[in-house]
């Protein structure tokens, strides 16, 4: 039992607050009703309690994060067991037996107790945003309407599991690259901090007039090794900057509209964000969102502001009967070629959402191929970089021995 605080009034339009025990919220209802009272609002009362704060399931539950491919497997299972005939409460149920993660846990229960209550799995869900997208409840709410609930949640489970897959891949291609970078960085600054600074002596003692590769170096050994902190903080201060900046609206379209316009890095950009398009699109579209509401929700799957805004005008214009095709076709600096015709294939035959899966599953394998020979294309490049590095430290050490060589001929 809890105890609540409830607002309310009399029959006679007096005012009251009382505190009260009851199992919930709902149950203070009847408590004021029996006393007479009509309520106006009802809060919990917060009891501190030392045992509470240390309560180790309450801990784990904050610490915990739903993972996407929890999601999936949730999805998928809920919709197996849907299939298999058991009550959708039984299936949450074991789903919240199932699960390790403390945080999902938790959530099944909530989402259990609310459809015990009489809301709608989707209405549920949506109490949780930061696990489901506003894709996946709009998918469940026409599942629940068409009644085809499972069958949704199995497209879902697909559509989520070919997307997670694809920014594996994307962010596994990046991994090589960012880890020898990294190494090289820090290498670099310990040399500059610890082994530069003992070898540059020998050149400061001497008169001679050194290259200008060697003050530059010994001009930023002496300020890593003079003021390390202050090097540090300028580092993770500019860092924090260029991320606060790339957060705001100016920022986000310098970013992605550079993106785009990379060689080799744009063309996979425009293919994986015509992937998300198209996947979401068919996804909402099979399970009976209609076009106006797919095109709204595709809008917030996408990240990309430049094609927000392209789905952002599809919807306009579809509302007022412009094909769907029309608006990908005019946009060909974004969407591959393909994309419009072949959507406007899907709306002459009224296989739009077929077409969309097609299209989906063609872009998704070209960003598989492309991630795996950008690896190919990366490691020169990355070669090219540190034999760059390497160069101008072996000349910057190198040049000033022959100077000196030749001051004492």
């Amino acid at each position: 039992m809890s105890k609540f605080t409830y607002s309310g009034t009399t029959k006679d339009g007096v005012k009251v607050s009382e505190i009260v025990e009851a199992a919930d919220k709902y149950a203070v209802y009847d408590i004021a009703r029996t006393n007479g009272h009509v309520v106006t609002g009802v809060s919990e009362v917060k009891e501190f309690s030392f045992t509470g704060i240390m309560n180790m399931e309450k801990i784990n539950t904050f610490l915990s994060r739903v993972k996407p491919d929890e999601v999936v497997m949730l999805t998928r299972n809920i919709s197996s067991m849907l299939k298999a005939g058991l009550p959708l409460t039984r299936a949450l149920s074991v789903i919240e037996r199932q699960t390790t993660n403390f945080k999902l846990k938790q959530v099944m229960k909530d989402v259990r107790a609310d459809i015990n209550k009489g809301k709608q799995l989707n209405e549920a869900l949506s109490e949780f945003p930061k696990i489901f997208s506003d894709l996946y409840i709009a998918m469940v709410r026409a599942g629940e309407e068409g009644g085809q609930l499972s069958g949704s949640l199995e497209t879902l489970s697909l559509q989520m599991e070919r997307s997670s897959t694809l920014k594996k891949k994307i962010k596994g291609a990046m991994i090589y690259p960012s880890i020898v970078l990294g190494v090289m960085v820090i290498i670099g600054a310990l040399m500059m901090i610890y082994v530069v600074p003992s070898i540059t002596m020998t050149f400061k003692s001497t008169n001679i007039e050194l290259p200008q590769t060697t003050k530059i170096l010994i001009a930023t050994s002496d300020l890593m090794s003079n003021h390390s902190i202050l090097v540090l903080l300028i580092i993770v201060g500019g860092i924090a900057g260029v991320r606060a900046f790339l957060k705001t609206n100016f920022g986000k379209k310098i970013f992605h509209f550079s993106l785009t316009r990379l060689p080799v890095i744009g063309t996979i950009v425009k293919e994986i964000n015509s992937a998300h398009t198209a996947r979401s699109l068919s996804s909402l579209l099979k399970a009976g969102v209609d076009v106006i509401s797919a095109i709204k929700i595709s809008e917030d799957v996408v990240q990309n502001v430049y094609y927000k805004a392209v789905l952002h005008e599809a919807a306009t214009r579809v509302e007022k009967g412009t094909p769907l095709s029309e608006v990908f076709i005019e946009r060909t600096d974004l969407y591959p070629v393909l994309v419009g015709e072949m959507i406007s294939v899907g709306e002459e035959t009224g296989q739009i959402s077929g077409m969309l899966d097609e299209l989906a599953l063609f872009y998704e394998t070209e960003v598989d191929q492309k991630t795996k020979d950008l690896s190919t294309i990366i490691e020169p490049l990355l070669m090219v970089v540190i034999g760059s590095g390497v160069g101008f430290f072996a000349l910057a050490m190198i040049a000033p021995i022959y100077s000196i060589s030749d001051s004492i001929n």
